[in-house]
């Protein structure tokens, strides 16, 4: 995060500027470090926001990486350090470097590696903080590693998925509106001569199209500043708790897009249940990490809900019953692992079937958008070529 600080020095100069860090606490550490007097200091969203744009994302690939690797090193009988200085050298995404770098340097002045992975939680997600946690207490990090990496595997495998069943709406999206400017701004042009030397009235929706395509011509860098600006505040707006919520209901409230919402997150969070509770992590504790790792923030509320429920002692089947999204068979196979105490190996279970159901429901959706775009690109373009040959036709009849 990005903070934008203003403090006063040791000879009552006034000093602003934007630091980088995870809390007001570390950039409070900073400026009297520098023996200077903190005044006030904010999150700059909106510098954020652009760092956050430019900077190389971690990805669950990366994650899946760095947990094998350091697996691997940890098994074979190296050192913490030692591993992770052999990751710093040999870790491509850049980020993520600085970020091992940064965890080695605060376990070589004494702190755990879980305590320094919490001061880049932004990079190292809670799931893998607890679960580190939970080996380091147990004794057990090398085995707990390797299962963050099975988990990390099978999280980036969940997300190809999404991301190729969205990879051809999408390029069909950008031809479409590729091919409608193609043809008001060089296609369109050809006839507006033709036009205006016959001296006929022009139809409504030709000179809706002239008036459009002459304005792309001129004003193209206008449109092209919008839709920078647009781009950029949707960005900000989805980083806000307000813009996760709205972006997040709609998910839960399209049509055709609801089904393979509540798949996915029912497959995420049966998984990453699964892998905290066969950890030993308690339940109430593996409860407060998935609610931040479903990756939506209505549920993540009513996740949050559902623990004080659990506190109280209401039973985890009613508990997940009760945030009202899931499927009816989530509450039912988890009521019979906490009978036959395997609860953990029934949610893996159910999070392998609800593998299976998200690649269909991917399938389905794509197979009901499909028809939708090609039927919107052709009405678009049949506008604009009934619009080009209207004036044709009146030509005609006047002759």
């Amino acid at each position: 995060m990005i903070f934008k600080y203003k403090s006063i020095s040791q000879n009552g100069q006034i000093v602003e500027g934007f630091y980088e860090a995870n809390s007001e606490e570390d950039v409070v550490a900073m400026i009297k470090g520098n023996n200077q007097l903190p005044i006030s200091i904010e999150r700059d969203i909106g510098r954020d926001a652009q760092v956050e744009l430019f900077k190389p994302r971690v990805k669950k690939k990366d994650l899946a990486v760095f947990c094998r690797q350091l697996y691997t090193m940890i098994d074979a009988g190296l050192s913490i350090v030692k591993s992770l200085d052999v990751l710093a050298l040999q870790t491509e995404n850049k980020t993520l470097r600085n970020a091992i770098i940064s965890v080695n340097e605060e376990v070589q002045k004494g702190l755990v590696l879980s305590e320094a992975m919490k001061k880049h939680r932004k990079i190292f997600p809670s799931i893998l903080i607890s679960m580190v946690e939970a080996g380091e207490v147990s004794g057990n990090l090398d085995i707990i590693l390797e299962r963050m990496a099975s988990h990390f595997e099978k999280e980036n495998k969940l997300e190809n998925k999404v991301k190729g069943a969205l990879l051809y709406p999408s390029v069909l999206i950008v031809v479409s509106i590729a091919v409608v400017i193609f043809m008001l701004v060089a296609v369109l042009p050809t006839f507006i001569s033709m036009f205006e030397g016959s001296g006929a009235v022009l139809p409504g929706p030709t000179s809706l199209l002239i008036n459009i395509s002459s304005s792309l011509k001129i004003y193209w860098y206008l449109y092209a500043a919008f839709v920078l600006i647009l781009g950029i505040s949707m960005y900000i707006f989805n980083q806000s708790d307000m813009g996760r919520r709205f972006f997040d209901s709609l998910k839960l409230r399209v049509p055709i897009v609801k089904s393979t919402s509540v798949k996915i997150i029912t497959s995420r969070f049966t998984r990453t249940l699964a892998t905290l509770i066969s950890s030993g992590i308690p339940i109430i504790r593996a409860m407060e990490v998935v609610s931040r790792v479903v990756n939506n923030k209505l549920i993540e509320e009513r996740l949050t809900e559902s623990i004080e429920a659990l506190r109280k002692g209401v039973p985890i089947s009613r508990a997940v019953k009760d945030v009202g999204v899931f499927p009816p068979m989530v509450d039912s196979m988890i009521k019979i692992g906490e009978e036959s105490g395997s609860l953990d190996d029934i949610l893996n279970k159910t999070a392998d079937f609800y593998d299976d159901e998200v690649e269909a429901a991917l399938q389905k959706m794509t197979t009901l958008i499909e028809p939708l775009l090609i039927i919107g690109m052709a009405l678009i373009i049949g506008f604009i070529v009934i619009a080009m040959t209207l004036p044709m036709f009146n030509m005609m009849g006047t002759i």
